[in-house]
């Protein structure tokens, strides 16, 4: 049946032949989707329009118009006709009978109706009071009647929401925050309202209002066909169920999908989500906008009158090589070239995420559209950037969500697509696969004081679920999946040892510790197998509670921390047991040797710099891979205060450390039987810019040890010129003892986030308690740092256990302050 066809029905039959055309519409098969629901608003149309032809006869100044959905019309099979009787108000009786006539058939049929009598006056009042009715006339339709009583209804709600959009648009902005709070997100609900939750078709229309403004527009690629899908299952949900609803409940989803000829449910779930994940994004994006363009405004009329009536000038502050901050958005800078720099995507997340800011539209597209593919294994820098965005905390999801939006996320990590918009049917789990997993990394950079591997830590985290894409056990899965893309990320290969084994085992002490008998030796000893090592040990178990505290509220309880917890006690001293002997430290190379004699003869500090390569694309790197960042060897006479100097001379010059040691080393025989020189042997990188010349950071070196740089006035003084950014509230520094460590020093361990100056204040801690630096082996994963110091007292013996707490004390309250 044509639409043609249906129309004449109609118009021969009457209300009965409407509702048989419209049952008929309804059932064929053929026809569904836009097709179906434009057919069905012109079938409603022709038939409202006889309607109203036959009861409006003789009365002047009155015009039926279709608001809200049936405006735009989107007519489901079972969505209200919303409707509103426009008169000129000449004969208020005749209209009141009029509206009798046309809503009385509307009911009869048993169809749900919205309906309003005004003058134009009062529904441009009545708008200007309730916000919902004035976004019902943006979508404004003429069906019959005087069309130029409509126009001018039109004209004036438009006219009138443009002029009040400063004030009306953050009104609809917190009408759309408080659904959201009310009926959660779309993307991951497993019995979603379709309408009402975040990224559902009401968010879909308040953009529309937004872009009617024309103070702001959405991002338009995929937004009308994900607006398409929704509307499509709510079409197949009103088939499948007769009533009038948007929730997609669970004994309904096989039936829906059914209907739309999809495979199952969970396909059905996963393209709800993703059409629910572009409207969301869009949303985030075009809020956003609205509240740049408003505040703008505000500000243009004060810095006109400062500026002399001139353009103000964008302020552009430096975030990383190549990444600004802008208008309160991280972009692109203006020498950045996507094109010749694949870490650039990366390091732009890591940096937005760092300073709790939003990755701009424009930058993200423009880095998915011209950045070239990373080489395999990936270079240190992209490695590290990963880390450091894993480990930024809740402003983590933002940013990934932006990158995902735009396809950067599967171009990196190509198994990420089968988890992507994965639906998990399980009461305990809240979120998709994918969300899962960034859920467990926002939670596991609450944990990076508590291992020594934070890095392995936070990549884990991403990857634990993975599997979950694949059939069979997603833990076995997930373990091979793990071994490929930890070597892709550039992992060496006891790395990706660990990292397929926190994979492969990252249920064992949850499930262990709630199913078995821990006072069963067997139970014990099994773990501690399959862990194989403390410091194996301790990612799992920090792996495993964040695990479940992003699972959700069920996943995890004081009890269930209590049981794990006393199972990884056990199994710790049964791995103590094991403890290899401490290695014996590496023996100085010739280039050591010779700059300890340079040092030494001289009676000042020698600097050295070696530029670091990346191993060509395509080949196998040989051995460990090398960290970010260019070798930094000094070599000084053996003096008090030489850590601190050296750490904040390299603040100073704005070079972020990487790893770090620091170790005595005795002269040859024939230069000096009691000589000693320190030698540091350091990994830096510039945090922007070029590196500065060897001789500039010796001449600052020395003028550090003889006390004339004012080393800390000039970090305060750098800190004062640039304003905090409100980014993520990092975890608290954790200083502790390791006990039974070494034989010969006490070892400190800090594990704090890494800032400009942290060794130094680091190193002026120590000094002040009077202790000696025997040796120490920093390293920076991502935004964290994990720093041992081997200590002695100044006759170079081991701290007494009250010495060490309570040095571990003071430090710690020293980097919180």
């Amino acid at each position: 049946m044509t639409g043609a066809d249906v129309r004449e029905e109609t118009e021969d039959s009457g209300p009965g032949g409407y509702a048989a055309a419209r049952l008929r519409l309804l059932t064929e098969g053929a026809r569904s989707g836009p097709p179906r629901r434009t057919a069905l608003a012109g079938l409603t149309d022709d038939w409202l329009a006889g309607l109203f032809t036959a009861a409006a006869a003789g009365t002047p100044g009155v015009s039926l118009v279709a608001v809200g959905g049936y405006g735009r019309g989107e007519l489901s099979p079972r969505s209200d006709l919303d409707l509103v009787l426009l008169h000129d108000g000449s004969d208020p009786g005749a209209v009141a009978a009029l509206a009798d006539r046309l809503w009385y058939p509307v009911w009869d049929l048993g169809l749900s109706l919205d309906h309003s009598v005004r003058t134009p006056a009062e529904a441009r009042r009545t708008a200007g009071e309730d916000l919902k009715v004035h976004l019902g006339l943006l979508d404004a339709r003429h069906l019959a009647g005087d069309p130029a009583l409509t126009a001018g209804l039109r004209t004036t709600a438009l006219a009138d929401w443009r002029n009040q959009a400063p004030r009306r648009l953050p009104e609809l902005q917190e009408l759309c925050a408080e659904r959201a709070a009310r009926q959660g997100e779309l993307q991951y609900l497993l019995e979603p309202d379709l309408k009402e939750a975040r990224g559902g078709l009401r968010d879909a229309t308040a953009l529309r209002a937004v872009a009617a403004s024309w103070l702001a527009d959405a991002p338009r690629e995929g937004l009308a066909e994900a607006r398409r899908r929704l509307l499509d299952v709510r079409d197949a949900l009103h088939l499948a169920t007769g009533r009038a609803t948007d929730r997609l409940a669970l004994q309904e989803q096989d039936q829906v999908a059914a209907e739309l000829d999809l495979l199952d449910a969970d396909t059905l779930l996963r393209q709800v989500y993703e059409a629910a994940r572009v409207i969301a994004y869009a949303s985030d994006v075009t809020w956003r906008e609205v509240g740049r363009v408003l505040r703008s405004r505000a500000v243009r009329p004060r810095l006109r009158a400062m500026l002399g009536g001139g353009k103000p000038v964008t302020e552009r502050s430096p975030l990383a090589e190549g990444v600004v901050e802008q208008d309160g958005e991280v972009v692109l800078a203006r020498t950045a070239r996507p094109e010749r720099d694949p870490v650039l995507p990366l390091r732009a997340a890591a940096a937005a995420a760092q300073a709790g800011l939003p990755l701009s539209l424009h930058a993200v597209r423009r880095m998915a559209a011209t950045a070239r593919p990373l080489p395999t294994p990936w270079p240190a820098e992209a490695r590290e950037q990963l880390v450091t965005l894993l480990g930024s905390g809740r402003p983590t999801v933002e940013v990934w969500e932006a990158l995902e939006a735009e396809g950067l996320i599967s171009r990196l990590l190509p198994d990420w697509e089968r988890v992507r918009c994965r639906p998990q049917r399980n009461a305990v789990h809240v979120w998709t696969v994918d969300r899962h997993l960034i859920e467990t990394a926002v939670r596991a950079s609450e944990f990076t004081r508590r291992v020594s591997r934070p890095d392995l830590l936070l990549v884990a985290a991403l990857l634990h679920d993975i599997g979950k894409g694949w059939p069979g056990d997603h833990s076995v899965a997930g373990e091979i999946i793990a071994k490929d893309v930890a070597a892709r990320i550039g992992f060496d290969r006891s790395d990706v040892a660990v990292l397929s084994l926190l994979v492969r085992h990252h249920l064992l002490l949850i499930e262990t510790a709630t199913r078995r008998d821990l006072d069963d030796p067997a139970t014990v000893r099994s773990v501690a197998e399959a862990v194989g090592t403390q410091s194996t040990l301790e990612l799992l178990h920090a792996l495993t509670e964040a695990d479940a505290l992003a699972t959700g509220p069920a996943a995890w309880s004081t009890w269930r921390g209590s049981l794990v917890a006393d199972l990884v006690r056990r199994v710790s001293a049964l791995l103590a047991g094991d403890a290899p002997e401490e290695p014996e430290p590496a023996a100085p190379t010739a280039e050591h040797e010779r700059l300890a004699i340079e040092a030494f003869r001289t009676g000042g500090p020698v600097v050295a710099l070696c530029a670091q390569t990346e191993p060509a694309t395509g080949e196998e790197p040989s051995g460990d891979p090398e960290p970010l960042g260019v070798e930094l060897l000094i070599a000084v006479p053996d003096q008090p205060g030489v850590l601190p100097a050296v750490a904040g001379v390299l603040a100073v010059h704005r070079l972020a450390v990487r790893t770090a040691e620091l170790r005595a080393l005795g002269l040859p025989h024939d230069v000096d039987d009691d000589g000693a020189v320190l030698l540091l042997n350091w990994r830096v990188a510039a945090e922007y810019g070029s590196l500065p010349q060897a001789a500039r950071l010796r001449t600052d070196l020395v003028r550090a040890l003889d006390g004339s740089l004012d080393i800390a006035g000039r970090l305060a003084e750098r800190d004062a010129a640039y304003p905090r950014r409100r980014g993520w509230a990092a975890p608290p520094a954790r200083v502790t003892v390791a006990p039974a460590a070494s034989h010969h020093a006490t070892v400190i361990e800090v594990r704090a986030q890494d800032a400009p100056g942290l060794l130094h204040r680091i190193g002026m801690a120590l000094e002040k308690a009077g202790v000696r630096v025997r040796s120490m082996h920093v390293s920076t994963l991502g935004a964290n740092a994990v720093d041992a110091f081997y200590v002695t007292t100044g006759t170079g013996a081991p701290l007494p256990a009250g010495d060490a707490a309570s040095l571990a004390g003071v430090l710690e309250e020293t980097l919180r302050a």
